[in-house]
């Protein structure tokens, strides 16, 4: 049996177990990823993130680094905005730059660290059309009903996975534990949603709770606080740069008038360390 080394980090709150495999290559199984993110007998985290050479795909050879994003349940996922930022300082400090690309499915995002410490990531483009969040039927993104839910009038964006927005005079007072379940799974989103709850303080600053496709209730999530940011403009609530207060800490979410997402935020490390291949081979 052997060691295999991580480093965990975390922006914000929103914990991630981070495997650098560049060198010595790591197959993870869905087993696996719920037995290192398994708070009790695990490590414990809200995402794993493996890191791979991006040399094997062509078309991404110009990143630094390639990125995969596991849920707690083993799932996968495609956006991530925290864990591009604690990435985007791994990869910074070894190289000594202040600017990277990472790559993230067929993605290539950028990222930047200011002269204040904070890391900047271009999340790109918000898709709107019902078939690219992906609905199960015809819905008006901006505003659409849940049918059997009580919540109506809500949002939906996808900022590289799918985000159902929901907006409300006071975000503490929903019971995200019992509805995040329900929601997630429902019927009308056929890859299921993460879940957003937004309350608008004043035209620069928003509330947002969430719960994450695959993780549940989480401090804090990057491409969440993209998505609420982007449909609160949408209907004129707020300016296009908005921060966004979320139970870990706050973001600055800037939606440029070229379409592109930009999404900045702070990053920590809080321990390196190494598990035995046991863990996650049953």
């Amino acid at each position: 049996m052997t060691d295999i080394a991580f480093i965990k980090m975390h922006g914000l709150g929103n914990d991630f177990v981070i495997i650098d495999a560049r060198q010595n290559s790591c197959a993870l199984s869905p087993e696996g990823v719920q037995a290192i993110a398994d708070r009790q007998n695990g490590i414990g985290c809200d995402q794993v993130i493996l890191l791979e050479s991006p040399q094997s795909k062509t078309h991404l050879r110009d990143a630094d680094v390639l990125m995969h994003i596991f849920n707690v349940d083993g799932s996968r996922a495609y956006a991530c905005g925290n864990a591009t930022r604690c990435v985007a300082n791994i990869i910074m400090l070894e190289n000594t730059q202040t600017n990277v690309k990472i790559a993230i499915g067929d993605a290539i995002l950028t990222a930047e660290k200011l002269s204040n410490g904070l890391i900047a990531v271009d999340i790109g483009c918000p898709k709107f059309d019902w078939r690219d969040i992906p609905l199960s039927s015809e819905q008006n993104t901006l505003n659409f009903n849940i049918k059997n839910s009580p919540f109506q009038n809500v949002a939906a964006v996808n900022m590289g996975n799918p985000h159902c927005v929901i907006f409300v005079d006071d975000a503490d007072a929903v019971e995200l534990d019992k509805i995040g379940p329900t929601l997630e799974c429902h019927e009308l989103f056929p890859e299921r949603v993460n879940i957003g709850i937004a309350q608008i303080k004043n035209a620069g600053l928003l509330r947002l709770r969430v719960w994450e496709r695959g993780s549940g209730i989480t401090q804090a999530c990057g491409s969440g606080a993209c998505a609420a940011a982007v449909s609160a403009h949408r209907r004129d609530l707020t300016g296009r740069k908005v921060i966004v207060e979320l139970d870990g800490g706050n973001l600055t979410i800037d939606w440029h008038t070229d379409n592109r997402v930009m999404m900045t935020g702070p990053t920590a490390t809080s321990f390196k360390g190494t598990f035995n291949t046991s863990l996650i081979r049953g």
